[in-house]
């Protein structure tokens, strides 16, 4: 590598009469101080504003070394070799000219500031930059023709996507990689060149006319993404068979090209993993015979085109590893055999299920969500024998039905639930009646998975629920069910998660579900439930919490937005949703494992039992509008991740623990509506909350209520009783932030939650 004194030679001359150590200290004085001036013109130049003061120490007078100013990495030898000031809110107009006259620097990142481009040139043989990010600014003018693309002859990969680059010059250096140049302006086809290009992505720009042969040069390209762009005509025969043999990812989707699909020619087509053709004109009834080449193609996307007729069962039985497949808002009138199809979010409707997926006898995993599918679950869907996914959810609406969303009605066939693969039944919100066989599992089986909550089902919960020694998530909630909570829950050891809230349960909560050893979640709220707690809840720990009868639980998938919520019953009766974002918990094999516990809104008697105070990782602990009486344990102390108790609504006596000023992560806490007496402990999180959290327990007294031994003076106004205030005007949703844990207030919002047992569990869920 060059050294500065050998570009300027007066530099050299001065150390001649020098020892050579001398020299060597010198030449490396003179080698800093230059580095110094480049990097204080490049600052001087470049930035007009530094709102954040990220570059407040570089100074010509600091004493600070530079390779200890912000943004700057050395190497062991104390030379600039990459430049960092990404994200730090600077304003100007960029001159790179200072910067690639650094001899050392390598890595240049400088994304998501504010930069114009006064100069992106380089005419000077000392650059040594390999990577270049310039992406997310402002840079608007065109790239001239000694761009450093050209001029920094080590350049290998250059990031230049969301500026608003109108074109220029696109030659670059034979050593670049990876060229990203998305979301810009260019709308010139014909500058685009590739050489030795592995990636080249111009989406989302503006480029026009017509695929020609300048990209056929592309003979190294692995990835070539021109999507969303408004190029026209039809796609070159022999575009996809010249293109590059190392082709795995190609996107030519949101443009306007035209013609018969069957005209092109894939060629040998050996390494291409993913082709999106999507959202484009192109129209045919013939699939072409070479696509069956592409034996290693994971992803196609055809959708929102013109293509109708048939899709050809025997092409796509070649392609062995076909796992994603996208053939929605075409015109096809039937399909054939996958053992994977995802139709979701589409428009598919009437009687899709039993006049298509019906006759595909090798499909196992099935997923056709958010479509206008109306009708019963049809019984052909037995004849699909291996199926082991099977994913009809929607959300459930009266009236007239919006598009984009299923609304099966009737009851679920006996025979679905039979499939002997079937791992996953999902058929949450939809209208579906009758009652959940009394024979469930009764031959065992593989069920997983049963998520059939806000429909209409009725009648009780059956005890052969304990053969499906698999399960992993029941969800039942929101439905119209009645009888007692079945005992055999307590078999089922890999139980994580089990919601029975907003029914018409009515008996004892079975002491056996202290043996579910994986539990992490329990919602029964809003039940008919009697008896008292059981103490062998403690078993495993954690549960969660609501504050108006009807909600709770989790939202179990994506693509829940307002509307569709809107329409569910148990959201009615809410002025406002709590948030509880995703989390991922770890499963323990000990006490402490359960997060959430939620038996709100029952009927249950007796004490709480002081174990509850054991389960050191609940998060959040819902007991109120019940009948609870005696005292709150003091063990609750030990509820060391606790956010969110509620206690409220019961018959609760005694004073407040002062175990509970430990609670440091505690940020909801409501314990009205009670009898509770004394002063309320000046520690902690206690005094933090508002009034209406301890209002209505006659005897107590202290921050933030009026002082003990205060008289208040008679109201002139209708006297409310005591025990007629509601949960919701005494509790307001605020913001709860602790280590495991975010509630948030918002009005409604969309949620995603995964399952991934048993090492861990990624749960959202929302409350009132």
């Amino acid at each position: 590598m060059k050294r500065i004194e050998q570009t300027f030679p007066n530099v050299a001359s001065a150390t001649r009469d020098l020892s050579p150590p001398q020299q060597q200290e010198q030449r490396q004085s003179n080698d800093d101080d230059r580095v110094k001036k480049l990097l204080l013109a490049f600052k001087h130049s470049s930035v007009q504003s530094d709102p954040h003061g990220y570059l407040s120490d570089w100074k010509s007078n600091s004493s600070i070394p530079f390779c200890s100013w912000r943004g700057l990495t050395c190497s062991p030898e104390g030379h600039v070799t990459t430049l960092n000031l990404s994200n730090a809110g600077l304003v100007g107009s960029f001159h790179l000219p200072n910067l690639t006259a650094l001899p050392t620097l390598q890595h240049l990142y400088l994304q998501n500031n504010s930069f114009s481009a006064a100069d992106l040139s380089s005419n000077n043989s000392l650059c040594r930059l390999e990577t270049v990010d310039l992406s997310l600014n402002t840079i608007s003018n065109p790239l001239p023709d000694q761009s450093f693309l050209q001029g920094c002859n080590h350049l290998a990969f250059v990031n230049l996507s969301h500026n608003l680059i109108p074109g220029g010059s696109l030659h670059f250096s034979p050593s670049l990689l990876q060229l990203d140049l998305s979301g810009n302006n260019i709308s010139d086809l014909s500058l685009l060149t590739c050489q030795n290009l592995n990636l080249l992505n111009v989406s989302h720009n503006k480029l026009k006319g017509r695929l020609g042969i300048s990209l056929l040069s592309c003979k190294n390209l692995s990835t070539l993404d021109l999507s969303y762009n408004v190029l026209s005509g039809k796609i070159p025969t022999n575009f996809l068979a010249n293109v590059s043999a190392y082709l795995r990812y190609l996107d030519l989707s949101s443009n306007n090209f035209l013609g018969k699909l069957s005209t092109l020619d894939f060629g040998v087509c050996s390494s291409l993993s993913l082709l999106n053709l999507s959202g484009n004109t192109l129209s045919g009834k013939v699939f072409p015979a070479s696509l069956s080449h592409c034996h290693v193609l994971e992803t196609l996307d055809l959708s929102n085109n013109e293509l109708q007729d048939k899709i050809p069962r025997a092409l796509l039985g070649d392609l062995k590893k076909l796992k994603q497949l996208f053939l929605g808002r075409n015109h096809f009138v039937s399909c054939f055999s996958l053992v994977s199809l995802n139709l979701g979010r589409n428009q598919l409707s009437g009687n899709f299920l039993s006049t298509v997926v019906s006759k595909l006898p090798s499909l196992r995993y099935l997923y056709v969500p958010f479509n206008s599918i109306t009708g019963h679950v049809p019984l052909s869907l037995t004849n699909g024998t291996r199926l082991q996914v099977l994913d009809l959810s929607a959300n459930f609406f009266t009236g007239n039905i919006p598009p984009g969303f299923n609304s099966l009605s009737g009851p679920i066939p006996s025979e679905v639930w039979s499939l002997s693969n079937l791992s996953d039944m999902i058929m949450w919100a939809n209208n579906l009646t009758g009652e959940i066989p009394k024979g469930i599992c009764i031959n065992g089986g593989n069920l997983e998975t049963l998520i059939l909550n806000n429909n209409l089902l009725t009648g009780s919960i059956p005890q052969s629920i304990a053969n499906c020694n698999n399960m992993v998530w029941v969800s039942l909630s929101s439905n119209q069910l009645t009888g007692e909570i079945p005992s055999s829950f307590g078999s089922l050891l890999k139980l994580a998660i089990l919601q029975l809230g907003n029914n018409s349960l009515s008996g004892q909560i079975p002491a056996e579900l202290g043996k579910c050893q994986s539990l992490i979640w329990l919602d029964l709220n809003s039940n008919n439930l009697n008896g008292s707690i059981p103490s062998e809840l403690a078993n495993q720990a954690g549960l969660g919490g609501t504050a108006c009868r009807g909600a709770g639980g989790l939202i179990e998938f994506e693509g829940i937005r307002a509307e569709r919520l809107k329409s569910l019953p148990m959201v009615h009766s809410c002025p406002s949703t709590r948030i509880y974002p995703r989390l991922t918990i770890y499963t323990f094999t000990n006490s402490g494992s359960m997060i959430f516990l939620d038996i709100s809104y029952n009927s249950l008697s007796g004490t709480i039992p002081t174990n509850l105070g054991t389960l050191s990782y609940l998060q959040v602990l819902n007991l109120g509008h019940n009948m609870l009486g005696g005292n709150i344990p003091e063990s609750f102390g030990g509820l060391k991740a606790i956010g969110v108790l509620d206690l409220s609504h019961n018959n609760l006596l005694g004073f407040l623990p002062g175990s509970l000023e430990t609670l440091s992560f505690l940020s909801d806490l409501d314990v009205s509506n009670n009898n509770l007496t004394g002063t309320i402990p000046s520690g902690g999180q206690l005094t933090t909350f508002p009034a209406s959290r301890y209002e209505n327990n006659s005897g107590l007294c202290g921050i933030p209520l009026p002082a003990c031994g205060y008289q208040r003076p008679p109201a002139q106004s209708e006297v409310v009783p005591e025990k007629e205030k509601t949960a919701v005007s005494g509790m307001d949703v605020g913001y709860v932030s602790f280590t495991f844990f975010f509630v948030v207030t918002v009005s409604l919002s969309l949620l995603t939650p995964f399952l991934d047992l048993p090492f861990r569990i990624l749960l959202k869920g929302f409350s009132c």
